[in-house]
């Protein structure tokens, strides 16, 4: 059968681009691709706020967009707290632009037969208190090899978004002691 044939083919590639689940897949891509975008608008320098940035003042993003957390995606004080407060936890994952940071299983020196992992999100470009949300995970070993999953208290992840809260006040605070 030549190419010409296989065209008006009523099996060929003329049916096969008029079946039902093709047209419903392809209006499911476009719904996803419609539903990706941050919502945020984008908000341009004007003049009174200065053009220090990409060709000003020697800085790629500027002196002020550390401080409001524009140099990546998410707060940058939250960022680098939270890098601090975890870093005795060996990491897996880390995106400053979606602003989430995985650990990968960590044991205590003195507690062996139970390891701990942490799920950080930052929610936001601004340093608040509901700007950082924490999950941590606990497995007991039951056997060598075998890890259960156990439960854990809740202060626990508050005690950890507290700590990180408290090193991006102490980050922010010495940012502005030397401006």
């Amino acid at each position: 059968m030549n190419v010409k044939n296989r065209l008006f083919n009523p099996r060929g590639f003329n049916s096969f681009a008029t079946k039902p689940y093709i047209l419903a897949l392809f209006a499911a891509t476009l719904l996803m691709l419609g539903a990706c975008t941050q919502g945020e608008p984008v908000v341009e320098p004007t003049a009174a706020q200065g053009n220090s940035g990409i060709f000003g003042n020697g800085s790629l993003f500027g002196d002020d967009a550390q401080a409001e957390g524009r140099a990546i995606g998410v707060n940058s004080f939250l960022w680098r707290a939270s890098l601090d407060t975890i870093s005795f936890m060996p990491v897996s994952s880390a995106d400053p632009f979606g602003g989430v940071i995985i650990t990968d299983w960590y044991s205590p020196g003195d507690a062996a037969n139970e390891r701990f992992k942490l799920n950080v999100y930052i929610l936001g470009r601004s340093l608040r208190a509901d700007g950082v949300r924490v999950a941590v995970f606990r497995q007991i070993q039951t056997s060598p090899g075998n890890w259960q999953d156990s439960v854990l208290s809740d202060t626990t992840a508050t005690k950890i978004e507290d700590a990180i809260l408290t090193r991006a006040r102490q980050l922010r605070n010495a940012l502005l002691r030397t401006q």
